[in-house]
């Protein structure tokens, strides 16, 4: 039987599976997702696929790296549903938060830079960055979560996590970020953004600390960079095999 297939052009699921070290399960939850089209059947009920399928399973997982699982399975559907237009602005998403992604890495950058040159130039200020929104000898959590565009429960959240130790107003309890503090919380922000856990960040900052300076994150935004770069090859990649699926389907 295996011999007949393979004559005919038909393939097993596991002839499928093998070629990219995937279970014939997967195969068949990737056909249920709709990343495949569907498959034919023997007169016994078994799954047939074709050289279509092993094109359509060797384009969505070249778009998952660049991608994303989920959205890599998105764009599938929508090319076996017949909606090229919708994979297309899926694929623009993508794109768009591709960019976005590298605009936050220059930003991070810029705030870097900008940090450093305040560091050198001008004496350490009582009130420190955000000044607009400081109480008397510090920021407090309000104001500050304010001007970055966050609840104070995050402020709070990253406290706990060790990103920011802010001191406690000793007649009111509240907490008042200096100086530091400020620029700790603006660093952890944009690096979360960028797609850094807690537990990644809370390290730097804590090398920001010791080292009185902000040396060590440039190790950080180098593999930034390298792995925003791998996105943009991996979905040049992506958009190669699948355009070969689409002249495959005609």
């Amino acid at each position: 039987m295996r011999r007949n297939l393979q004559s005919d052009g038909q393939l097993r699921p596991i002839d499928l599976a093998r070629g990219h070290g995937l279970s014939t399960q997967a195969i068949r939850n990737y056909e249920e997702a709709g990343i495949l089209p569907a498959a034919t059947r023997t007169p016994s009920g078994y799954r047939t696929y074709t050289p279509l399928h092993a094109r359509a399973l060797g384009a969505f997982l070249a778009l998952v790296p660049g991608h994303s699982h989920q959205s890599a399975t998105s764009i599938m559907r929508a090319v076996n549903q017949g909606a090229v237009d919708e994979a297309f602005r899926l694929i623009d998403e993508s794109h768009a938060r591709l960019l976005d992604d590298r605009r936050t890495l220059r930003a991070v950058e810029d705030a870097l830079r900008d940090l450093a040159r305040t560091a050198a130039s001008e004496p350490a200020a009582a009130s420190g960055p955000g000044a607009s929104v400081s109480g008397p000898g510090g920021t407090f959590i309000g104001p500050l979560a304010g001007e970055l565009g966050i609840r104070p429960a995050t402020l709070r959240k990253w406290e706990r996590a060790g990103l920011v130790r802010p001191r406690r107003d000793p007649l009111t309890g509240y907490r008042v970020y200096d100086e530091a503090d400020v620029r700790d919380v603006r660093l952890a922000h944009q690096l979360r953004r960028g797609g850094y856990l807690l537990e990644q960040i809370a390290p730097l900052i804590t090398q920001v600390r010791a080292a009185g300076g902000l040396e060590p994150l440039e190790a950080a935004l180098g593999d930034w960079h390298g792995r925003l770069s791998a996105r943009a090859r991996a979905m040049l990649t992506g958009a190669a095999e699948l355009e070969a699926y689409l002249r495959a389907r005609g």
